[in-house]
């Protein structure tokens, strides 16, 4: 699946393609009510994930996990990674004292990831520019895997890391009925879900909402989960936490906050639990167990 957007280059505009990797799903192992995209993290893929979904006791959800774009990057002999490609967000990789500046699929401007080949872990940037085109692109192509749902299903969407932030991206396009660019967002989410991730444009979305006339009664309706490790050394515990109150000073009604003592940039079984409840409580789900 790839997605085409305007940037410009040298003066003149031309197309970024955004090239998608391979989409698992889950099928529900009960009554259809729900149909929930995942979006994964960095150096991540759509399987690892689906493989966690399938085990929880969560039967009435149909879960479609997509693997970000991979692009082979030449630091130091170069490696492919889902989380590099000329798709989104600028990414700072720091060795001694040269500065790389990448892209990624789903994450934000100005982070500075630790990789197995040393690469130095530092801060998300709060004053980074956004890559609207890429959220926009990311989100929509969240939305395109929702559209073929029938009508009587609810739809989710939610993610880890980068993943959790293109989610949160899609919960406001969702609010203003549009994307960045204008274009209509098409999807009625009933949930949304973010761990160890952030809210891009938290400093602008509130101005955007409060234009919109629908925005209100959108955002009331919403439901919000946010489960963020104090031990992140990736993505550190305050974006999350921030990211909270902001959705929450912007109106959004239903926004619930978990944070985890001793909790890194990865997920446990308690969490994975509070996940499970949490949307078969907002969800309406028939016959399942926490």
């Amino acid at each position: 699946m790839s997605f085409t957007g305007p940037s410009v280059s040298g003066g003149r505009t031309v197309k970024r393609a955004f090239e998608f990797g391979r989409t698992y799903v889950v099928r529900p192992k009960g009554k259809h009510q729900a149909t929930v995209v995942w979006l994964h993290g960095l150096g991540d893929n759509g399987s690892s994930w689906s493989q966690l979904l399938e085990t929880l006791p969560l039967p009435n959800i149909k879960w479609i996990c997509p693997t970000a774009p991979t692009h082979p990057i030449t630091i130091f002999g170069g490696f492919p990674s889902t989380a590099l490609g000329e798709s989104c967000y600028g990414v700072k990789l720091m060795t001694g004292t040269e500065i790389l500046l990448i892209v990624m699929p789903w994450g934000p401007s100005e982070v500075l990831m630790s990789f197995e080949s040393g690469f130095d872990v530092g801060e998300l940037s709060e004053d980074a520019p956004e890559d609207l085109e890429g959220l926009d692109a990311s989100a929509a192509h969240v939305a395109n895997l929702l559209s073929t749902e029938p009508a009587d299903i609810k739809l989710g969407v939610g993610g880890f890391s980068m993943g959790a932030a293109t989610a949160l991206y899609s919960a406001t396009c969702y609010a203003l009925g549009k994307y960045e660019n204008g274009n209509p967002y098409p999807s009625n989410l009933s949930a949304v879900v973010g761990l160890s991730g952030w809210l891009p444009c938290a400093k602008t979305v509130g101005n955007k909402l409060e234009r919109v006339e629908e925005a209100a009664r959108r955002i009331a309706s919403l439901p919000i989960l946010l489960c963020h490790g104090r031990g992140d050394d990736v993505v550190p515990f305050k974006f999350g936490e921030k990211s909270s109150k902001a959705l929450t000073s912007t109106g959004f009604q239903d926004v619930t906050f978990k944070a985890y003592n001793g909790l890194g940039h990865y997920t446990i079984p308690e969490e994975m639990d509070e996940v499970c409840s949490w949307l078969a409580s907002k969800l309406g789900l028939e016959g399942c167990s926490s």
